[in-house]
Formats: structure tokens, C-alpha cells, sequence
């Protein structure tokens, strides 16, 4: 069986893409965020736990489609699809993580407000 090799440059350093990934992620967040909060569309607390959520989820997509470009360089399909695997995993998972945290918050401030 032929090995699929693609030419994708020299491979790139994970590493600095989470962080690349997580500035750009960041940077739009941030900024959109910003807007919805300036139109009272979202609360301060609630722009903040947002971007900070897609600035993380930024992070994770990044590197794990550079892994997976360095990867598919070297010709590593099973390895490239179990990467995209790792980094969708990450990013549901702090999707599921902040839908829990925003839910137990509702919770706590519908039961204040009954007990006042």
C-alpha cells in the first residue's frame, strides 16, 4: 500500500500554536464579547466566562490541526485523525464543562432570589 505523503512545510512547533491560537481566539472574543456586553445584551461576568471559554477552545483547534498538518507531512494518517479526534474531544469537553458551570450558577441565583 502507497503511503499519502502531502508537502506541509517544516513541521511547526505545537507548542507556540496553542498560544498563537489562543491569541487569536482571544482577540475575537474578546472584541464581540465586548460589543453584546456594550449593548447589555450579556452581563460583565458573563463576557468574561465566554472569552475565556473560546480563547481555551482556540487554543485546543489550533494546535491540534497543526499536529495534525505535521502529522499528514509525514504521511501518519491514523495518527493525524486520532489528533483531530484529541482536539474535538477537547474542545466539546470544555463545552460540557462550561454548560455545567453556567447551569450550577443559575441554580445558586434562582435560590437566593426564592429565599429573599
Amino acid at each position: 500500500m502507497n503511503r499519502i505523503v502531502i508537502d506541509t512545510g517544516t513541521p511547526r512547533s505545537v507548542n507556540g500554536h496553542i498560544v498563537s491560537g489562543a491569541l487569536a481566539s482571544g482577540t475575537i472574543a474578546s472584541t464581540l464579547n465586548y460589543h453584546r456586553y456594550s449593548k447589555n445584551e450579556i452581563s460583565k461576568n458573563e463576557a468574561i466566562q465566554n472569552t475565556l471559554k473560546l480563547t481555551i477552545q482556540g487554543g485546543i483547534a489550533t494546535s491540534s490541526a497543526v499536529a495534525a498538518a505535521n502529522l499528514l507531512g509525514e504521511g501518519k494518517i491514523f495518527k493525524m485523525l486520532s489528533v483531530i479526534s484529541i482536539g474535538i474531544f477537547g474542545v466539546y469537553a470544555l463545552e460540557k464543562v462550561d454548560e455545567k458551570i453556567t447551569k450550577n450558577n443559575t441554580t445558586i441565583l434562582e435560590n437566593k432570589i426564592g429565599d429573599a
